[in-house]
C-alpha cells in the first residue's frame, strides 16, 4: 500500500514559535551549507530574522514563507528579490530532506502562477555537491557570484505560465 505523502502548505514565519525556528536553524546539518549562517541561534537572531523576511514581504508582496507538512513545522524557504532576480531557497529540518523535490515542485507552481516571476535564481554554494536536482528541474548555471562576502554558484530556470493552471 502507497504511503500518504503529507499535505505541505505554506505560511508566515510568525505563525511559528521561535523555539522551533531557533532549534532549526542551531542544528550543524542545517548550516553545514550555509556559508552565510554565522555564530549561533538565539530569541534575538531569530526575531531579526523574522523581521527580516517579514520586510521582504512589505517591500515586494513575497517573501519566504515556513513550510509546513500535515501542520507540523519542517523548514522554512521560498522567494526573495535580489536585485532584478526572484531568488529562491529552501532549509529544512534534518529527517524532512525528502520532502524538498516536492516542496520545491509545490513553489515553482506558484512562481508559474505568478506573473512578476519570469524566472527564479537558485544560490548555492560551492560545498553542495548533489545539483542533479537542479538539471532534472532544467536550471542552468549563470556563474560565481559573490554574496555578502561568500561565493555562490547561481542558477536560472525560467518559469513559463502554465496554461492550464487555475489562478484561484
Amino acid at each position: 500500500m502507497p504511503r500518504d505523502l503529507p499535505d505541505i502548505s505554506f505560511v508566515r514565519l510568525t505563525e511559528v514559535a521561535p523555539a522551533e525556528i531557533i532549534a532549526h536553524m542551531s542544528d550543524p546539518r542545517v548550516t553545514e551549507h550555509m556559508p552565510l549562517a554565522k555564530g549561533g541561534w538565539t530569541q534575538d537572531t531569530c526575531a531579526a530574522f523574522v523581521e527580516a523576511k517579514e520586510a521582504c514581504w512589505q517591500r515586494d508582496g513575497l517573501g519566504h514563507w515556513a513550510i509546513l507538512a500535515d501542520g507540523e513545522y519542517v523548514g522554512w524557504g521560498g522567494f526573495q528579490k535580489e536585485g532584478e532576480d526572484w531568488d529562491y531557497g529552501l532549509v529544512l529540518k534534518p529527517g524532512q530532506f525528502g520532502l524538498g523535490t516536492r516542496i520545491t515542485n509545490h513553489a515553482l507552481a506558484f512562481a508559474r502562477a505568478d506573473e512578476r516571476i519570469p524566472y527564479v535564481t537558485f544560490l548555492l554554494p560551492p560545498s553542495r555537491r548533489h545539483l542533479r536536482g537542479l538539471d532534472r528541474l532544467g536550471a542552468r548555471f549563470v556563474g560565481e557570484v559573490d554574496y555578502d562576502g561568500s561565493t555562490f554558484r547561481k542558477y536560472r530556470l525560467d518559469t513559463p505560465k502554465n496554461p492550464h493552471a487555475s489562478s484561484g
